[in-house]
């Protein structure tokens, strides 16, 4: 078992673009197959340049705020409980069009 609170977790730069701040939840090894449960806030304007996984799906939730997510060059609008799946091999890219945050909560499973 293990138990964190959000607001009590550390403040981590996003990989794809270090101004995008998230927080870990969970850690790869921390349970089968998961690489990380997390949740990331952009501000407007902010962008996680396309990139995709070999080795990994991930699934999105949006929290709050709204923007769009270009998956093999198709547009998707994000909004509050919007969630998107991307498989291994899926060119994907994160912006917040918005003028508040975006916050998404997102895991990624190893396959």
């Amino acid at each position: 078992m293990k138990k964190v609170t959000l607001g009590q977790l550390a403040i981590e730069p996003v990989s794809h673009n270090p101004a995008i701040k998230k927080q870990v939840m969970l850690r790869s090894g921390d349970l089968p197959h998961l690489t990380n449960f997390s949740q990331a806030s952009f501000q407007p304007g902010q962008i996680a340049q396309a990139h995709a996984h070999a080795d990994m799906c991930e699934v999105f939730l949006v929290a709050s705020g709204e923007g769009i997510m270009v998956i093999d060059g198709e547009t998707h609008a994000l909004t509050q409980g919007v969630c998107i799946a991307v498989t291994p091999g899926e060119m994907h890219e994160v912006t917040n069009t918005g003028k508040e945050e975006l916050v998404l909560t997102y895991f990624g499973l190893k396959v």
